[in-house]
């Protein structure tokens, strides 16, 4: 008994206290007080108290004093908000180089060469005189003024951050009216000013007239296809443009929109509690010492230490045992707590606490994140916020039974980053084959398209991330960026983030699942740096949908309650996940946790998601990008000059001559890999030579030949940009037809094929002779010849 009471006064003693909220409270308070003394001084209203202080600042800043209760009303301000990211070092040094250079400046100009300290504290004071001195003596009277006003400037731009221009806006504006000008001449010019060297240059080749020769060559271009007299390039649609904005639009969104009915959870009798668990382990030989309890929102944790020699399976053994003593179900045992020598026992609470997203919001922990694309997940059984940073965090699978609260998480994850960016900064593409959840979004100016349901459509989306990934790679190649922070610090138009949000990807694999998986890894693999982020989730938790290739290049996952331990480790690779209790109960896996790690996650209802939507769209009206579900071009079939693969010709040879279109031939056949091989069929299709994939049925392979250059080339291009023939499924022409063609020639004595069969078949027939059905015409000739 004297031990307990021991342990308990020592866990008494190591609690503060005061908190950490009541502490900086109290600092900021002080602050603040301090300011009104030194301001109350200024005018003889602090007593003698504050004559001393004013006479002590005067004599070592002279008028600069003013600035000094600014200061402390400013800090505790910042404290009391929690917003500290004005107070770095930088900013602190370069606010000692403004007071010094201020109290310089003044001395050089309105007290030069003067030492009397009462005239002196009237300007610069001490520091000043000591600044100025030194400087004169060195550099003269303009070089000391010079250097002064140059280090005075360079502070107050790095604390404004601005830049000079900005700075002399209002200083350019009133000289251009004081010459005559009127305000929207002087607007009109500013926002000339504005414009960067590359817009004006992409602005006068607009302007430049295009020669005759050109106009030609652009009508040449136009009748190429098909004709006799066509070069040998595979037809490219024009390359597509980087997706860059050069505007930074913030929409400053309430809080108020979002309702805080957060509540504490109830764990019940904690002491009796411990003594349960002390009491069964002992039952069965194992002495413990209850070390710690924390109350979570979802469940209780006791941390226990058992004796020396005690195997952890033997503890883990025991989780029925525990949880028929404690009349408590699910519990879990994490051994050991990450961390520490202990293990964790969790109980469900006998009341569950409830988590608002606006709670994690006004949270100190969201207000200090580093970035503002820092996603609040939840509360963990500490209570403390839990955030996830989407630069560390690139991509995320959200997985868990039918109401385990999946979706709300999606929603709190969706809110959290339209709070924080506007929509030149986030752009988003929403896939809802449900079309239950993401709906609601439509209409908010970050969405590049409406929300998706349709299959086709999502992978045409995919499949456009993938293009835009390699576009920005390339551009950021170019600039000589590492990642789009680089880029984006350093180039006027910025690249946004684009997140891609799959709220069923369960339904996508189901309809298309080697097309759908390859893109996904594709992305994953590789769209970190160009800043294209997925977020994946699926209730179907099985190695279908969740496979190798996915976990692999997704490692950040949250798991919501499953219905068994092979759930959870499709999603984790270790269980747990069955012992959850629903409604956001999950647990969370990064790279930088050694194990998943337990919290409550935020709820957000309908009525806040709708408030927040109806507020993003009396702000701006979305500009949505159709051509991101029609696919690569405007017909879906062309493709661009980059998508070329150095392989393509000889892998359409292959198909051809092996009557076998499918990725994993390819890959055998010309030993790359499945990635490589995937976007090649993808080629295939986008160009007409093999047909759409329609699950496990085999494409039907729609060309015969593929020569390097010449007709047969050329007629397999009129067959890419042809819609019939991707989508004829009957065979060539029947020999009957062919050989009627033949005898009519036979009388004409002109065998000229191209031009006799290209007027009797019809359209699609045309289409398909053009697509190589040369060699059956000649096998058909050898016919004719043999009866004669």
């Amino acid at each position: 008994m004297a031990k307990k009471n021991k342990k308990r006064r020592q866990v008494i003693e190591d609690e503060p206290m005061i908190s950490d909220d009541v502490r900086e409270s109290i600092v900021a308070i002080g602050l603040i007080a301090v300011g009104a003394i030194l301001l109350l001084s200024f005018f003889g209203l602090a007593g003698n108290v504050g004559k001393t202080v004013d006479g002590v600042l005067s004599q070592m800043i002279g008028l600069a004093r003013v600035i000094v209760p600014i200061l402390f009303f400013g800090i505790g301000a910042t404290i009391v908000l929690g917003d500290r990211r004005f107070l770095t070092v930088k900013n602190v040094i370069c606010l000692g180089l403004f007071l010094l250079t201020l109290d310089g400046l003044m001395n050089i100009v309105f007290a030069h060469g003067v030492t009397d300290l009462a005239i002196v504290s009237k300007y610069g004071g001490q520091l000043g005189l000591l600044g100025s001195i030194s400087l004169v003596s060195a550099t003269g009277y303009v070089g000391a003024l010079t250097i002064m006003a140059a280090i005075f400037l360079i502070s107050v731009i790095i604390l404004l951050n601005t830049s000079l221009k900005t700075l002399l806006a209002p200083l350019t504006g009133t000289f251009r009216l004081l010459r005559g000008k009127s305000a929207a001449e002087v607007a009109a010019e500013t926002e000339d000013d504005e414009v960067s060297f590359d817009d004006r240059q992409a602005e006068e080749e607009e302007l430049v007239e295009p020669t005759e020769e050109e106009i030609e060559a652009e009508e040449r271009a136009i009748k190429s296809v098909g004709s006799d007299d066509e070069d040998d390039a595979p037809f490219m649609a024009p390359a597509e443009q980087v997706m860059t904005s050069t505007q930074h639009r913030k929409i400053d969104m309430p809080f108020d929109l979002l309702d805080d009915r957060s509540s504490d959870a109830k764990a019940g009798d904690t002491e009796r509690g411990k003594d349960i668990i002390i009491k069964t382990f002992g039952q069965f030989g194992i002495p413990v010492e209850v070390m710690d309890v924390k109350v979570g929102p979802t469940v209780t944790q006791y941390a226990i230490k058992p004796s020396n020699g005690v195997k952890l399976a033997r503890i883990v053994a025991l989780q029925n045992d525990l949880a028929l003593a404690l009349a408590a179900h699910p519990i879990r045992i994490e051994a050991p707590i990450p961390g520490k020598s202990l293990v964790g026992i969790e109980v469900p609470n006998q009341t569950i606490g409830k988590v608002c997203l606006r709670e994690l919001l006004e949270s100190k922990e969201f207000k200090n994140r580093k970035t503002s694309f820092t996603v609040p997940i939840g509360k963990d059984i500490t209570g403390s916020t839990q955030l996830l940073a989407v630069e560390k965090t690139p991509h995320m699978l959200v997985a868990g039974a039918t109401g385990s609260g999946k979706s709300v998480c999606l929603n709190t994850i969706i809110i959290s980053l339209l709070y924080q960016n506007g929509p030149d900064d986030l752009k988003v593409i929403m896939v809802d084959p449900k079309r239950v959840e993401l709906g609601v979004y439509a209409g908010i100016p970050h969405l590049l398209v409406p929300p998706i349901v349709k299959a086709d459509e999502a992978i045409n989306a995919l499949k456009w991330g993938v293009r835009e990934m390699e576009r920005r790679l390339d551009h950021l190649a170019k600039f000589g960026a590492r990642d789009i922070d680089s880029y984006n610090a350093k180039a006027k138009e910025k690249m946004p983030r684009i997140v891609i949000i799959i709220d069923e990807l369960g339904d996508l694999m189901s309809q298309n699942k080697r097309d759908v998986e390859a893109v996904i890894v594709r992305i994953a693999q590789m769209a970190r740096a160009a800043g294209i982020h997925l977020i994946l989730a699926t209730q179907r938790p099985s190695v279908d949908v969740i496979t190798g290739t996915i976990k692999a290049n997704i490692p950040t996952r949250l798991a919501f309650a499953v219905a068994s331990g092979v759930d959870s480790k499709t999603i984790l690779d270790i269980g747990g996940a069955e012992k959850l209790l629903g409604r956001g109960d999950m647990l969370l896996s990064s790279p930088d946790m050694s194990k998943p790690r337990r919290m409550q996650g935020a709820f957000l209802s309908e009525k806040e998601i709708e408030r927040v939507v109806k507020f993003l769209k009396d702000e701006n009206p979305p500009d949505y990008n159709y051509q991101i579900t029609e696919g690569a071009s405007s017909n879906g079939l062309a493709i661009n000059a980059e998508d070329q693969d150095d392989l393509l010709d000889e892998a359409i040879n292959i198909v051809i001559e092996s009557g076998k279109a499918s990725t994993s031939y390819l890959q055998r056949r010309m030993k790359i890999g499945y990635s490589r091989a995937a976007r090649i069929i993808d080629l295939m299709q986008q160009m007409g030579v093999v047909s759409v994939g329609e699950g496990a049925k085999p494409r039907d392979i729609l060309v015969t030949e593929w020569p390097p250059a010449g007709k047969a080339r050329a007629a397999s291009q009129f067959a890419a940009v042809n819609p019939a023939l991707r989508e004829q499924r009957n065979p060539p022409p029947a020999m009957g037809e062919l050989e009627g063609a033949f005898i009519e020639s036979e009388e004409e004595d002109d065998l000229d094929l191209d031009e006799e069969l290209l007027a009797n078949l019809d359209e699609d027939a045309e289409a398909r002779f053009m697509g190589a059905p040369v060699s059956a015409a000649a096998e058909g000739e050898e016919d004719l010849t043999a009866r004669g």
